[in-house]
Order: C-alpha cells, then structure tokens, then sequence
C-alpha cells in the first residue's frame, strides 16, 4: 500500500530531483537522483544504496560532494522513505530487492554503474552481480563483507523495527543520539538533528516516526531467512573489478579479520579504516571521502584504459 499522503517529509536537498517507478506487485519504487548536465554520458553512475532501515537521503551530502562530476541514483528501497509499503511483509527479502533495483536501473536508463553500498546496500552490491556483472563499474562495500560479526547481526535484529514517536525532532535527536551513542561518539546535537531528518519524518498524527515500515523486521528475524545465500562466493564475483572496502574502526558489522579475509581472496582490493565511528560511517568522515575520491578516479581511469 501506498504511504499516507499526509505523510510530511523535508523537502529533497539541492540538486535532487526523485522519480518513481511501480514494482510489478504494484509497489511504488522512489529513487533520488542527483547530476550535473557537465557529466560525461560515458562515465558511470553511482548506484547508491543504503542500509536496512534508511533510506536514499543518506546520500545527500555525497551528492552535493560528487553531483558536479557524478551522476547518482539513490533508491528507497521498498517500505523506506517515499518508496510505498509492500501488501507482503515477506518480500522484504534481498532477491525482491535486487529485482526492484533492475527496474530502477532500467526506468533510469542506467547502462553502467559503480555501487556505493552501506550495510545491507553492501549485500546487494554483491549480489547484483548475477544479473548485472557486466554493467559493474565497480563496488563500494561500506562497512560490510561477506560475513557479519553475530553481535552486529544481534543488536540490528533487536532494533529494526522498534518504536519511535516524539513530539519534537530535538526529542528525537536526543533519543537517537542516546540509543546510538557508541556509533558516533564524537557527534553533537546538530549531527544528531540531521540524522533524525534523514531517518525519520513527521506523521499525519503531527508526531516524529521513523520512516520506514515496521514490518521490514519480519522477515529478518527470521532464523534462516535468507538461507542459501553465500555472500563469499558472490563476492568471488567480484574479482577484475575495482573495490573498496571501508570499515568503521569500532564496527561490531565488520570485523578486521573478515576485512583481511577479503583482501587476500581479492588481492586487488582497497581498504580502508574510518577511525572514531561505528556502523556505518556516513562517507563524509575525512578518512572515508578521501578514499572514495581516489577510488573513484581509479574507477574513471579505469574506464578510459
């Protein structure tokens, strides 16, 4: 089903435009997107996928970074943001996802594409590799690998899907900031602000909520709910590809064992600590763009070779 439309949301960040597409089961796919007229046609677009429980406003920033030279798509996945609610809480799984993503790419006319992707956004990344390797310009797995610490995968089962409903967004600034404060040790209250305007909207009722459908945790508590999955093997199928690989020093996701897994099976690799953060970082940490600007031209270098 649709989302309310008494639903209140901020208004897009400079130099964003969104567009929609609907899902074949009649569920209405958003992606943002952000771009320059002076970007090359040639160069590829950057696929901007975010975490479980977010949504394509994660990347505003990246986008007024990168906008001038880069084009990015950035999808709602479904029952996040402006994206609607799935009648089927049960196709709140990866293999619906991926094919959301398809349509996405193809209504945009997305021909080549480099991943940028943030924790479950990293699992997809891998992923679209069974239908779109060749499109793949490159992959940016942030704060995510083929193997999740267990308790990682604990503390996002217990939260996702929890309640939030505050009267004011400083209310919810500081209860996200106390709920999270070993993520962003270092964040003030205007850090904390923006994260609640980009995790949460305003209800019909007048009340702050978190923009998503609650139901997104039903299928991912589930104790074998995506059995089958062999997210090493998929990122085997990254090999010849660029990657980078950014991991937040005090990530209970992202081991550094599992971060030097990746990088001997895939000598090529790029990897990089953020320090002072957990999971994820945002990408606008010093440590983190700069890696991903150098990544970047490598992948553009790449591309003209």
């Amino acid at each position: 089903m649709p989302l309310a439309a008494a639903t209140t949301r901020l208004a897009p960040a400079e130099g964003w435009q969104k567009a929609y597409v609907f899902s074949p089961d009649n569920v209405r796919l958003c992606w943002r997107e952000h771009h320059a007229a002076s970007v090359p046609p040639q160069r590829p677009a950057l696929l901007c996928l975010p975490g479980l429980t977010r949504n394509g406003s994660d990347f505003a920033d990246l986008g007024t970074r990168l906008g001038p030279g880069w084009r990015l798509i950035a999808p709602d996945l479904r029952g996040r943001g402006e994206s609607g609610f799935a009648r089927d809480s049960l196709s709140y799984v990866p293999l619906t996802y991926l094919r959301d993503l398809s349509l996405v790419l193809e209504t945009a006319g997305v021909a080549r594409f480099v991943v940028i992707g943030s924790s479950l956004g990293g699992l997809l990344a891998l992923r679209l590799t069974t239908a779109h390797r060749a499109a793949m310009a490159g992959v940016v797995l942030n704060d995510i690998g083929p193997a999740i610490e267990p308790a990682g995968l604990a503390r996002l089962r217990a939260n996702v899907g929890r309640g939030g409903n505050w009267l004011t967004w400083v209310h919810a600034a500081r209860d996200l900031a106390a709920r999270n404060a070993a993520i962003h040790p270092d964040w003030a209250l205007h850090d904390w602000l923006a994260f609640a305007k980009r995790l949460c909207r305003i209800s019909p009722q007048g009340r702050i909520i978190f923009d998503y459908d609650p139901r997104i945790a039903e299928p991912f508590r589930l104790p074998h709910g995506d059995a089958g999955a062999d997210d090493w093997a998929a990122f085997e199928q990254l090999r010849g590809l660029p990657v980078l690989s950014i991991r937040a020093a005090l990530s209970d996701v992202l081991s550094a064992a599992t971060q030097a897994e990746m990088a001997r099976r895939l000598p090529s690799l790029r990897a990089v600590t953020v320090p002072g953060v957990g999971h994820a970082p945002t990408l606008a940490e010093p440590a983190a763009a700069a890696a991903l600007d150098a990544f970047l031209i490598a992948v553009e270098r790449g591309e003209r070779e």
